[in-house]
């Protein structure tokens, strides 16, 4: 039998025996495709453990993602009424050292116990020479599987400033930082009232109880401990995974205070609308410490909440609903207390048609709430609004009553300003806002043409759908389409026929993940499929594949972060060490290195090496990340395709900017001809939104020469006087009158000979 049909039989007979199971029958395991709807543990030899309330897939032949070794949790699942639900998570697993997986070089997976009271996993595998092993325990009936993971290190060096532990990285729905750090990428949890992250939607959750955590990262999706390992030191983390079939935390909390031996109280009572009528699914909302702390989701108008005892500041609220009058309590050990909130009104209409001021001509536009109510919980609604694909400029919103400020912008902050619109929204009642915006600057006139040229859709632990990825880079002004989930192709044949509807080009894109360095490649060829396993591929297979797809670009993405491939490759751990065969380096928006990547290109071109500069912002989630908050402008003659803009881009025809725009008179990338010993001249032309503060332009790593503008004007031209032999290279630095800065690549000098 041919492997691929071998494995369609695996999985039809693990369903059919998953659903021929009855609805209380204990724990049991299932060697296979994992029964999970959209699971990722897809092949013959995965682990999938299932009960009445949850089910969670290891990945022991199917690769993890992010270059995780194999044996760790890719899928997770709630189970209702007998049935396996779809997968929740991208991974929720242990990582050793802030996403360091490398080295590894072996990793086992056994079944200890297959149930029916519990079930226990054992995975083994090694991190250099620490051996990783970890127990997964589902016992029969249980919300939660346990998850215990020892470190060992079996060498003579001591290993300082390890961060481990689990995470939790949702492929959908929503995300509630660890209460106490809201609003916080990375840091210390000294601030925590909680020791939990959950990740929810209407219809499910996922908590990550880490008691061990003494630091998150990347907004509470990773609970590490700061540790060091000794040699022959053990260190052992404990962690549970609970699973819920709807969106109310009152189990996460129940769990909580049971786990923590808390003393604890009730809360209940009604939510209705300011005439007295029910609302019919109400939530209620327990602050501490000015922060979400947890919800519940209540029925017929009523509401029940256990919470740890203490002072709260409580609130009703409905999807779409308005928030009643908060109210502060303390609860008390021991005892149930009576809370009735009104005024809960049900949502007013808005529609927005956003134009050019002047031409009327409509804009694709992104819509955020700047001031007024935003729901905490994520399913009761959205904080940020696109408009749609097919009728461009218009918008009709379901919102919450009340007073609102809402940013509308549309290329803001690069082609022309956003555009604060005050409005009252209310109950039952249809109001049309006409939003005029100007367009300050084209780009595209000159031959400049942008994009985000780091940028996810909705598969690993994304969150943005193929058309709202492609409404939100639309409202970012930006004039071709790219995508680079993490080892997907998936969204290709979806991205492509929407960009040929809106006659707007597509750059395919995928961001190779091994767990050492990220690397985007495109555009790739239509109709390609993966065939690297970035979780054991070095360095040559990784460029290799991506030649294979079709890829005339290699970025090397975020490559001073602690899993980027300059980090990596300076550490020791990137498999193959350094290899030259790239061609850009990027700027990415969430690392901050902007200035460490532009010196380390300063460094490759004062070695002549033809590097050239990439950005991208890397956003998963277009709601809560703009697209195009930094981008790439490359100059492009003719219709820019996929193939055109990676030429220029190639060529170092392009540059990177936060806001700031130039057009330069030498194109960048090209080669000068200077003769020797005469003068020259260097000339451009900015333009900022934002007004231009300061220019500098750069040669061969030293300042060159510089210009301040006085009243940030929007437009200037700026000519600098140079002479033959003071660099081999120059490169230009603005910065617009908010701090946002561009920066070009480089404009080679050459020497003529002498006659």
């Amino acid at each position: 039998m041919p492997a691929a049909n071998a494995v369609r039989v695996t999985m039809l007979l693990a369903l059919l025996l998953w659903f021929e199971m009855p609805a209380h029958c204990a724990v049991r395991v299932i060697v296979g495709p994992t029964p999970i709807v959209g699971g990722d543990a897809r092949s013959a030899g995965d682990i999938t453990v299932v009960n009445e309330q949850l089910a969670f897939a290891l990945a022991v032949e199917s690769p993890a993602p992010y270059g995780v070794p194999r044996g760790a949790i890719v899928d997770v699942a709630p189970v209702s009424h007998g049935r396996v639900g779809r997968d929740r998570v991208a991974f929720a697993d242990f990582v050793p050292d802030n996403w360091s997986a490398w080295p590894s070089t072996r990793q086992a997976v056994e079944i200890l116990e297959r149930g029916p009271d519990r079930a226990v996993i054992r995975s083994v595998r090694d991190f250099g020479r620490v051996t990783i092993e970890t127990l997964y325990t589902l016992q029969a009936g249980s919300d939660h599987v346990e998850i215990r993971t020892t470190m060992s290190n079996g060498g003579d060096t001591a290993l300082p400033g390890l961060l481990s532990g689990f995470t939790l990285w949702p492929s959908s729905g929503y995300l509630l930082a660890v209460p106490g750090l809201a609003g916080a990428a990375d840091g210390t949890s000294d601030a925590a009232l909680s020791d939990r992250v959950v990740a929810y939607d209407e219809h499910w959750t996922v908590a990550l109880h880490a008691p061990y955590a003494t630091r998150m990262a990347h907004g509470s999706r990773d609970m590490f401990r700061l540790h060091s390992l000794a040699p022959g030191e053990s260190r052992s983390f404990e962690g549970w995974l609970q699973v819920g079939a709807s969106g109310d935390l009152g189990p996460v909390v129940r769990a909580e205070i049971v786990r923590r031996h808390l003393a604890a109280g009730r809360v209940r009572g009604t939510v209705s609308d300011r005439d007295g009528h029910a609302v019919g699914e109400p939530v209620v909302v327990a602050e501490k410490s000015g922060q979400t702390y947890a919800w519940t989701v209540g029925a017929g108008g009523t509401y029940e909440f256990t919470l740890p005892a203490g002072e709260y500041t409580l609130y009703a609220t409905a999807r779409n609903h308005s928030q009643s009058a908060r109210f502060p309590m303390t609860v008390r050990a021991d005892r149930t207390q009576t809370h009735n909130f009104r005024g809960v009104d049900g949502p007013g209409r808005l529609r927005f048609e956003v134009s050019v001021a002047g031409s009327g001509r409509p804009l694709d536009a992104r819509i955020e709430i700047g001031a007024g109510p935003k729901p905490a919980v994520g399913f009761l609604g959205r904080k940020t609004f696109f408009t749609e694909l097919d009728r461009i400029g218009h918008a009709d919103l379901a919102i919450a009553p009340g007073r609102y400020v809402f940013v509308v912008s549309s290329g803001g902050g690069f082609l022309g300003p956003s555009r604060n619109v005050e409005l009252r929204v209310k109950s039952g009642v249809v109001q049309v806002a006409r939003v005029e915006l100007a367009r300050l600057f084209d780009p595209a006139a000159r031959g400049w043409y942008g994009a985000d040229l780091h940028h996810h859709a909705d598969q690993a632990e994304a969150l943005t759908p193929p058309a709202d990825l492609v409404r939100s880079q639309l409202a970012a002004g930006l004039d071709l389409l790219f995508v680079s989930d993490h080892d997907s192709l998936l969204n290709h044949p979806a991205l492509r026929e929407i960009a040929l509807h809106r006659r707007i080009p597509f750059i395919a894109g995928v961001e190779l993940s091994p767990s050492w360095g990220h690397f985007n490649a495109y555009p790739i060829d239509p109709g390609q499929s993966l065939a690297v396993d970035t979780s054991t591929a070095d360095i040559h297979a990784i460029l290799a594949e991506a030649r294979r797809l079709g890829a005339s670009i290699v970025q090397v993405n975020h490559p001073f972060i602690p899993y980027g491939y300059f980090a990596s490759v300076a550490a020791g751990v990137a498999p193959g060490g350094f290899d030259p065969a790239f061609e850009l380096v990027e700027m990415n928006a969430d690392s901050g290195d902007d200035e460490r990547v532009f010196h380390r290109m300063w460094e490759f071109w004062n070695e002549g090496r033809r590097y050239y500069l990439g950005a991208g912002t890397d956003t998963h989630d277009v709601w809560n990340v703009p697209s195009g908050s930094v981008r790439v402008y490359a100059h492009v003659d003719g219709t820019p395709t996929a193939a055109s803009f990676a030429a220029a881009l190639a060529a170092g025809h392009a540059y990177v900017t936060h806001g700031p725009l130039v057009y330069p008179s030498v194109a960048f990338g090209d080669r000068l001809a200077v003769d020797a010993g005469r003068s020259f001249s260097l000339a451009f032309d900015l333009e900022a939104v934002a007004g231009l503060a300061h220019a500098e332009l750069i040669g061969g790593g030293a300042v060159a020469a510089s210009r301040s503008f006085d009243g940030r004007p929007q437009h200037a031209h700026v000519d600098f006087s140079l002479h033959e032999g003071q660099a081999r290279w120059y490169a230009l630095v603005i910065e617009d009158g908010e701090g946002r800065k561009a920066y070009s690549d480089p404009i080679w000098i050459e020497t003529n000979a002498p006659p």
